[in-house]
């Protein structure tokens, strides 16, 4: 069972983000905050569960958080700041979202984060998998990007982005090789001009 509490007596948002390793979409990051003592059975690292688990739990957190928000980096601002930069700033767009009351600490999935407010926070490797709020964040991180993904497939429909979601698949490789890059692609895997492209991979 995934622990309710990392600081005890302080209201603490989890953190998590999706699309770190995608060639193409924003980077989305999720910040929740659930009620003392919340637990939920199926609650757990959105990677182990299924599309239909995720997209229904999401309903449940939304539901039933204290508060949660969700913070995007766009492409370029992923080119601009480089990727890990953009998904800390994504994350502070989401703690930043929260709107109904503010997280006296904070706790994130990973290694890596930048202080927040000054808040005090402590990162969690696999925290997902560990941390109840955390959980909850990785699934809205990744829904809502999955959203998005799917989103864009309509316009541009021969990278199949709402199968492979932008990740860094053959028939992603294979599409960007045929048909160039669209301006949701990220340029900064690679220092070659657009025209001059070769997947490093």
């Amino acid at each position: 069972m995934l622990s309710n509490h990392y600081y005890e007596g302080l209201i603490e948002a989890g953190v998590d983000e999706a699309g770190r390793g995608c060639l193409a979409g924003p980077v989305y990051a999720a910040a929740v905050i659930l009620p003392d003592g919340y637990q939920h059975p199926q609650l757990n690292d959105s990677k182990q569960l299924t599309d239909r688990q995720r997209r229904q739990l999401r309903q449940v957190i939304e539901r039933d958080a204290v508060a949660w928000a969700v913070g995007v980096c766009s492409p370029q601002e992923i080119d601009q700041l480089n990727i890990l930069n953009a998904s800390i700033l994504a994350m502070h767009r989401a703690l930043e979202g929260l709107k109904d009351i503010e997280p006296q600490a904070v706790i994130v999935d990973g290694n890596r984060f930048k202080p927040w407010r000054n808040k005090p926070y402590t990162t969690i490797v696999k925290g997902d998998g560990k941390q109840m709020a955390i959980a909850a964040a990785s699934i809205l991180a990744k829904t809502y990007r999955d959203d998005c993904m799917i989103a864009l497939a309509e316009q541009f429909p021969q990278y199949q982005w709402q199968q492979n979601k932008g990740y860094p698949t053959l028939a992603h490789r294979q599409a960007i090789r045929q048909y160039g890059l669209t301006e949701h692609h990220r340029r900064s895997f690679t220092q070659l001009p657009p025209e001059q492209l070769e997947i490093p991979f």
